[in-house]
């Protein structure tokens, strides 16, 4: 039995207009999946060259979804993004330079080198770092979306996960106290159909995950995640609904994982003709063409002249981040242990 709503396709300029989206947005929505795809194919050659301690995850084939999100959100709504989230990263505005220096360890990445390398956010963009236990920041995203309530303010709190995570009891956990206190959030569930090697019939037995909103007293929707003008469109209308007390909204973008779960993963156990069909609607791709048929001033030219210049933007931030120290190593315990007598609530005495 299904109860979440599909979202439909976005085709025509006139559903760009109906998501909020003028002829700038648009061309800009261009830009920042460009440079989210070229952030991590330039991350996943430092890897390569040994200049990237640990693991290294993409994103590739979520562009859409995560800039789409990034650039609805409001400018003091919170999120939580996730390791195949770099396009809200990118979408708030957070420098490539940082998340080069990130990747990197180096100290003018966001954890100064104390932690993963997709371990990062800018505060200051309302965003905040993932953990490994995922999805373990979702229940946070609902506390911060209660004390959004108690204040009074206009906000609204973003919680990711990825199809797997949906399996742990937290993210029940999290939608169950949503729903019933009506809370200001938005859940994104990135359904990129295997949860590391396990396809999404061994997940779930709804139709969508989008379908367990309902269980919960909310609505859900199911997105293509490909489609970044729907992604927009309905993550303003979920955020707009929240934000007006309308409660909690489950999206899930639904992608494919074009790569494995991690550089280590080859991703064997994906059917080719489902992945081939899925690299047809690569996002970039798509969304070109779709720019190509509905705004005449975006011609070959205008292509080349954004590529070009995202590439020198790229170029430009590996020279900063490269050039960036390694932390000291005396400098380790720096900001490990909170000072007792700077808390706010003395909770010690």
């Amino acid at each position: 039995m299904e109860s979440a709503r599909l979202a439909p396709a976005s085709s025509t300029l006139d559903d760009a207009r109906a998501a909020g989206l003028d002829r700038v947005d648009l061309q800009e929505l261009y830009r920042l999946m460009l440079l989210t795809r070229g952030i991590e194919e330039r991350g996943h050659i430092l890897f390569r060259q040994g200049k990237v301690p640990g693991s290294f995850y993409t994103g590739r084939g979520n562009e859409a979804a995560a800039v789409g999100v990034g650039l609805a959100m409001e400018r003091d709504d919170v999120g939580f993004p996730l390791q195949r989230d770099m396009g809200v990263h990118v979408a708030r505005g957070t420098e490539p330079w940082r998340i080069f220096a990130q990747y990197m360890g180096r100290v003018d990445g966001f954890t100064a080198g104390r932690d993963g390398n997709v371990h990062m956010a800018d505060t200051r963009l309302g965003l905040h770092a993932m953990v490994s236990h995922l999805p373990a920041n979702v229940p946070v995203a609902c506390g911060v979306a209660l004390a959004f309530r108690i204040r009074g303010e206009a906000r609204v709190a973003i919680g990711w996960s990825g199809d797997g995570a949906t399996s742990r009891s937290d993210w029940h956990e999290a939608l169950n106290f949503a729903g019933v206190r009506r809370l200001p959030v938005v859940f994104v569930v990135n359904n990129n159909q295997f949860a590391y090697s396990t396809p999404n019939d061994l997940e779930f037995a709804t139709g969508h995950i989008a379908d367990r909103a309902a269980g919960y007293g909310f609505g859900g929707v199911v997105v293509d995640g490909t489609d970044v003008v729907a992604v927009v469109r309905e993550t303003r209308a979920a955020l707009d609904r929240a934000r007006g007390g309308g409660g909690p909204t489950l999206l899930e973008l639904v992608t494919l994982r074009m790569e494995g779960h991690a550089v280590h993963d080859d991703a064997y156990y994906v059917p080719k003709g489902l992945h081939d069909a899925w690299s047809q609607r690569d996002p970039i791709e798509r969304y070109r063409a779709f720019l190509r048929e509905h705004l005449a001033q975006f011609d070959e030219e205008t292509d080349m002249q954004v590529r070009g210049d995202v590439k020198a933007e790229l170029a430009d931030a590996l020279r900063r981040a490269e050039a960036s120290a390694l932390p000291d190593a005396d400098s380790i315990l720096d900001g490990l242990f909170a000072d007792p007598g700077e808390l706010d609530t003395p909770h010690h005495r």
